[in-house]
């Protein structure tokens, strides 16, 4: 029986170098293309130079032909801080990027997986967020290269299906932590990590009344793999829904490494999400998934990795 030949765009980089893992340790084949803006090839370095992995440094915004099965597309700098970066990369990044990997899906007949974003939710007005919502999303701001890239992104994977039968699965990642991030990707997890193991005052936006949803990356990767195994087209929400105050997950963080820490306040950014939660009934229903890894299970080996790096 062939071995089924994954492409993971981005398979150097947090999630993309987790479903490595898996896919490897399932017995298939890996092609990582990755051009390291926040991939690390010492995330997949127990990989090189096995025979069903291959590691090719490319740029998304450029196109490639190979011969493949599935496309897990999920190149795109993903944390405010790096998407902020160079935001007209970002932009070129989700449709260009997206562009390519769906003719690549189209001339090879390999089916797509999108790792689309909470994101696309904007500022929310309905909480949690089920995907019939369409978004509250500001088409000018600082945030908006990657908010609407990833809008663009999941039209053009539509407008594949619906125009060239092209086999597509949209997945609406919504904040996800675990180790292998990046200790100054500005994610609100690892800041709060690394400054409490710096032994800094932790900052809080706004007060830290906000609230987010935090997947551990495990529950996260099994429900890409169940998506892509899957019928659905979607979009599906991926995400754990407990939800808590960005100061609650501050004082769980505080608690496991240093109790004495100060919390500082400063402004809330601009377009920063007041609420984030998913509705995770469809990816109940039509997947069998939801998450088992509760967020105090999820941050001790999260600590352990930046221990290891900071």
């Amino acid at each position: 029986m062939r071995v089924t030949r994954n492409l993971i765009t981005g398979g150097a980089g947090f999630l993309g170098s987790h479903l490595t893992d898996r896919l490897m340790e399932a017995g298939e084949e890996v092609i990582c293309l990755d051009n390291y803006f926040t991939g690390r090839k010492s995330n997949i370095a127990q990989w090189i130079g096995h025979p069903r992995f291959e590691l090719i440094r490319h740029d998304v915004t450029e196109p490639i032909r190979l011969e493949v099965d599935r496309i897990w597309h999920l190149a795109c700098p993903a944390s405010p801080v790096h998407y902020q970066f160079n935001p007209i990369k970002t932009a070129k990044t989700s449709f260009l990027g997206t562009l390519n990997m769906l003719g690549l899906a189209r001339r090879v007949g390999a089916r797509l997986l999108l790792a689309s974003t909470s994101e696309v939710y904007g500022d929310p007005e309905v909480h949690p967020q089920p995907e019939s919502y369409r978004g509250c999303v500001n088409t000018i701001g600082i945030r908006s290269c990657y908010d609407e890239g990833k809008r663009i992104a999941e039209t053009l994977c539509f407008d594949y299906q619906r125009m060239h039968g092209t086999e597509i699965r949209v997945m609406r990642i919504f904040n996800t932590y675990g180790p292998r991030m990046l200790p100054d990707d500005g994610r609100v997890v690892s800041n709060f990590i690394v400054q409490a193991l710096t032994n800094k005052p932790i900052t809080l936006y706004g007060g830290g009344g906000q609230t987010r949803s935090f997947c551990y990356v495990d529950d996260l990767i099994q429900g890409m793999i169940l998506l892509m195994n899957s019928n659905e087209s979607g979009p599906i929400n991926i995400g754990n829904p407990g939800e808590f105050s960005i100061k609650q997950l501050a004082e769980k963080v505080r608690a496991l490494i240093n109790p004495e820490l100060k919390f500082i306040n400063l402004p809330l950014p601009q377009d920063d999400p007041l609420q984030r939660q998913p509705d995770i009934a469809l990816a109940n229903q039509r997947l069998n998934w939801s998450p088992k890894i509760s967020l105090d299970q999820g941050l001790p080996p999260t600590l352990e990795w930046f221990k290891s790096i900071v």
